[in-house]
């Protein structure tokens, strides 16, 4: 059986792009076993060939309608599947779907019947809202980052934007590169609706999503640009812990300068 991507280089690139970031993801310790997972939208680079492939599965259930996202085509990783593989054998280890019209399940096209992430409810509810709004952004990241997880098992860090503030006050580029900050979320149950809703809800303040105990959501115009947004935090997150390591608590930059840096680089927030 042909490959989708055969053909297609822009769907190669793009499905290249989440192997690179999959094996970073891995790379950082971020993806133990199948932890963590990614999907991107690629309607904008559905041609005909790929409007007419029938399915391989059965129809499947998101578990919401989401009305933004009729007849939509997403690339997504593998329920049980590791990130390490998605870095070597993307289509072994992730599928293509097409939404189907009653914006309530999807059917897989491509390559092989690779059931799509636990938490896809929560991933296409934020491709549902984001093609909504128009915002450009096609690429949904969640990962497990060792240092942003252990800041949520404390309490006082679950505050509203005590996070947000708090890295950004460690390093100038997260103030830039995040501007609307992480937002938090008190603990979920994975895979749920009621997640899938606080997540879309909360990436309305904010650039990144924190679910307590758990790991963190991006939102981007593609899957690069996801990544870095975690990364950027990552960062702060490990100078503070570095800094605490050492027996001190760090300075910090002052909110003033903070909002130095907001109106010089134009930023939001």
């Amino acid at each position: 059986m042909k490959s989708i991507l055969e053909s297609r280089p822009e769907l190669t690139k793009r499905i290249n792009d989440v192997a690179e970031v999959a094996g970073y993801l891995w790379q950082k310790g971020w993806a133990e076993r199948n932890g963590g997972n990614i999907t991107i939208n690629i309607t904008d680079i559905a041609d005909e060939g790929i409007k007419a492939m029938e399915p391989i599965s059965d129809a499947i259930p998101v578990g919401r309608t989401l009305p933004h996202l009729k007849g939509g085509y997403f690339f997504c990783k593998g329920t049980n599947r590791r990130m390490r593989d998605l870095a070597r054998w993307p289509m072994e280890n992730g599928a293509v779907i097409r939404m189907l019209d009653d914006c309530a399940g999807y059917v897989i096209i491509a390559d092989n019947p690779v059931k799509p992430t636990s938490e896809l409810t929560s991933h296409l509810s934020i491709h549902d809202y984001q093609t909504g709004i128009g915002s450009g952004r096609k690429a949904v990241l969640h990962t497990h980052p060792v240092e942003l997880v252990a800041m949520t098992h404390h309490r006082p860090f679950l505050e509203k934007d005590k996070l947000t503030y708090l890295l950004w006050s460690m390093i100038p580029e997260t103030r830039a590169f995040c501007p609307k900050g992480l937002g938090v979320i008190p603990y979920r149950m994975p895979g749920s609706v009621e997640l899938a809703g606080a997540t879309v809800e909360t990436l309305k303040e904010y650039d990144v999503v924190m679910w307590e105990k758990h790991g963190v959501c991006a939102v981007d115009t593609d899957v690069m640009a996801a990544f870095d947004q975690v990364d950027v935090l990552s960062k702060s997150a490990q100078i503070y812990l570095a800094a605490k390591a050492m027996g001190f608590e760090p300075d910090g930059t002052t909110r003033e300068d903070m909002e130095a840096l907001k109106i010089a680089f134009n930023l939001p927030g």
